[in-house]
């Protein structure tokens, strides 16, 4: 298969900078928080780096940190896993326009989290700017400024010493911001509805520590149980 024409010049670093620099700068200050908790639980900002690296999903990242520090591997894998299913599936809609990227596409797919999937899968490229060396860098950018910032955080954990309660409460406030945002542009709110009427429900019957994993279970089941249902009526609305 014939690969995608391929360059990096100014031009590309300028377009990309200017399209990942409000995701810069969020992930530059909720990596930090990351890497102070990391810290405060032991974890030096070596570990911050490798979890970036290997893992890059900032909801896993901050919801295993409890479970890595209580010696919990299995459930934080299984959580990792979880949690971070959605990304197969930004990545499957990616295919056909990464299919000429040649070997870059796999850097493409492991790093295409939600952010960086929301800013290329409109797949507007500046003009002017080569596309290939576009997407990749706007990629990079944003994986390399969270484990930038991450491990900031882990260093000035080190040297710090304050109170870091609430910290990892950034998340949860990213995430409220998100699903409040979306249910006021939605119009089908099934989804989150049952989204949070399973978590609920998980919570009461198995407790704050297991109920993240039948929680994503049952929603993940249900969504493709009624995908029938629930798509024609979001196509009807928006129609």
């Amino acid at each position: 298969m014939e690969t995608e024409e391929f360059k990096i010049t100014g031009k590309e670093v300028k377009a990309a900078l200017k399209t990942s620099f409000p995701i810069m700068v969020t992930f530059l200050v909720l990596g930090s928080g990351y890497g102070i908790l990391m810290e405060k639980h032991g974890f030096g900002p070596l570990w911050s780096v490798l979890s970036g690296i290997v893992i890059f999903s900032g909801t896993v990242q901050f919801v295993s940190i409890s479970m890595l520090g209580t010696g919990s591997f299995i459930m934080a894998a299984l959580t990792a896993f979880m949690v971070s299913a959605r990304h197969a599936f930004f990545s499957i809609s990616m295919i056909g326009r990464y299919r000429k990227e040649g070997k870059r596409k796999w850097y493409l797919y492991y790093a295409l989290c939600d952010e960086t999937y929301a800013m290329l899968s409109s797949d507007n490229c500046p003009e002017g700017v080569n596309k290939s060396g576009h997407r990749l860098l706007v990629t990079l950018f944003d994986q390399s400024s969270w484990v930038i910032g991450s491990f900031l955080g882990g260093v000035m954990g080190t040297y710090l010493n304050f109170d870091s309660t609430g910290i990892d409460f950034s998340m949860t406030a990213l995430f409220t911001t998100v699903f409040i945002q979306q249910w006021l542009d939605a119009k089908n709110h099934t989804p989150a509805i049952l989204g949070l009427g399973a978590t609920l429900l998980c919570r009461i019957i198995f407790g704050t520590d297991l109920f993240l994993i039948p929680a994503m279970i049952i929603i993940i089941g249900t969504l493709t149980l009624a995908r029938g249902k629930i798509e024609p009526e979001k196509e009807v609305h928006n129609g």
